[in-house]
């Protein structure tokens, strides 16, 4: 019994430790970012982790000298409303695959590939696409570029829960009288409720983390997201790192809230579509 309850002990000491490595392994970047915040330039550069002389002026002038708080509220307005326009594609679309049959299974493997491409081989053509049809340089452009660029991965998020949902639910709805539209509203989104939060809050984090199409897509100020304006601290001849620290933790801890807030139906949706 001792020798099992020594084992025990082991058993959970090394669990600690490992999950507290793992903790500290996703910590310190956001540790680094905040003394490198409170840090002068020169000081960045000796390579020391705590600023031994913390100075404040970071932080006000870096919204001063970029409107950080405006490239805040286009990220979110435009990840809100991305997540939100690829629901509405990706909700109907899984549904007439899975329970409609209407393809086989070259239209999932499609979507996925469509989705293992590099960004970069998109890019001209939707910069031409957006310029002819006047979105270029605009918030709604770039919600229709996240919102469609989005669609494989709540395809595949949303396909398991569907799948779950009996098919004799919809043929009952069917002989009610119900068309296409109606069975999928009143029949299945409800029960797709949790599949819906989780997979619309990890495309909405998706599109406020994509740099590469807000780079070239946007211009003015009053367009731009923050991920742009963290990469404009850096100047031709010297980065700004303490500033640039500041923007960097004004960007991320957007996301760490969210995450934390709808951690249980994040964790509680994602699982559900895998256990039968």
């Amino acid at each position: 019994m001792r020798a099992i309850a020594q084992h025990s002990v082991s058993g959970r000491l090394i669990t600690v430790l490992g999950l507290l490595l793992f903790l500290g392994f996703f910590l310190f970047p956001i540790a680094y970012l905040l003394a490198t915040s409170f840090k002068t330039p020169d000081e960045v550069l000796t390579g020391t982790f705590l600023p031994r002389a913390p100075v404040l002026h970071n932080w006000p002038e870096a919204f001063s000298l970029v409107p950080l708080a405006g490239y805040l509220k286009n990220s979110v307005v435009v990840s809100i409303l991305a997540g939100l326009l690829t629901l509405l594609i990706s909700v109907p679309l899984t549904y007439s695959v899975e329970k409609l049959r209407l393809t086989g299974n070259w239209l999932p493997n499609l979507v996925l590939a469509s989705y293992m491409a590099p960004p970069v081989v998109a890019l001209l053509p939707l910069f031409f696409m957006l310029r002819v049809s006047g979105l270029l340089n605009t918030l709604a452009g770039l919600v229709l570029v996240y919102g469609i660029m989005n669609i494989p991965v709540a395809f595949w998020l949303l396909r398991p829960f569907i799948r779950q949902i009996p098919r004799d639910l919809d043929e009952a709805s069917w002989m009610d009288g119900a068309g296409f539209w109606k069975t999928l509203i009143v029949v299945n989104v409800p029960l797709l409720a949790p599949a819906l939060v989780s997979s619309g809050i990890i495309c909405m984090i998706l599109s406020y983390n994509e740099f590469l199409f807000a780079s070239t897509f946007t211009f003015d100020d009053d367009v731009r997201t923050l991920t742009v304006g963290v990469s404009l601290f850096q100047g031709e001849r010297l980065v700004n790192f303490g500033q640039m620290a500041v923007a960097s933790l004004s960007a991320i801890l957007p996301v760490y809230f969210v995450a934390l807030f709808f951690q249980r139906w994040l964790i509680g949706g994602l699982t559900h579509g895998s256990v039968k």
